[in-house]
């Protein structure tokens, strides 16, 4: 076990993080960023890094290929930071590989499905203030969530004031399904946006009949006096 502490400890390579330690232990690399006080994801990341620890950080974003060039990657964790935007190619690159990505303890309300879906990684979402809809509630049907870690998931804000800190879960399994309430939405809005076309072309088209019908009234007129005109200058 003291061996593979001493393992564990021998620094790698001189491209490290300066705010970081960078250990290898039978070829498999970590860089350990831990309570480093980072706002940021370092961006002189090893490639070959197998491990990665940037939790208890002050990092607010994931922006667009934050890890494309970390081919290797099989473990991330952001928990305990501030993270509250998440790019929907943040895990561009690392998909294959990735086994597990930790977000909890964040301050995530929403995230583009496009940005978790992609992954096969064990998710830890927990402890994030979420709002619940249906990009979320498609994240906890189709992710791979941490089994451990889904009941922490918890609504807090949402379309009703009822769902509000309860958990995802428990109010989906009522039968709540956030994605018809915004296809509902959607549906009104379009049947507004169409109603309201609807009501601007029969406008124009009674307009265009009654401008036509006093042209032709005022034309009507103007023939009718053309003779009594021919019989007076006779």
């Amino acid at each position: 076990q003291a061996f593979f502490c001493l393992l564990l400890c021998i620094p790698w390579g001189s491209s490290c993080p300066p705010s970081c330690q960078c250990t290898e232990r039978a070829g498999v690399k970590a860089v350990l960023c831990s309570s480093r006080h980072l706002e940021e994801i370092p961006k002189d990341i090893p490639r070959d890094v197998v491990f990665l620890k940037l939790d208890a950080n002050s990092i607010t974003r994931i922006p667009r290929n934050a890890f494309r060039h970390l081919s290797h990657l099989e473990e991330i964790d952001l928990s305990r930071n501030a993270i509250e935007k998440i790019d929907r190619a943040a895990f561009k690159g690392v998909a294959a590989g990735l086994r597990t990505l930790d977000l909890s303890s964040n301050r995530i309300r929403s995230i583009p499905k496009e940005a978790l879906l992609a992954l096969n990684a064990k998710l830890r979402l927990a402890n994030n203030p979420w709002h619940c809809e249906c990009a979320l509630q498609e994240v906890l049907w189709e992710a791979r969530l941490d089994p451990d870690s889904v009941q922490d998931i918890t609504c807090h804000t949402a379309p009703r004031e009822e769902y509000v800190g309860k958990p995802l879960l428990q109010v989906l399994d009522a039968g709540v399904n956030f994605c018809s309430v915004r296809q509902r939405t959607v549906d009104v809005a379009m049947f507004i946006t169409m109603f309201g076309w609807f009501t601007m072309v029969i406008v124009y088209v009674i307009c265009y009949v009654r401008h036509n019908r006093e042209d032709a009234c005022k034309h009507g007129d103007y023939l009718k006096s053309l003779p009594s005109t021919q019989a007076h200058a006779e």
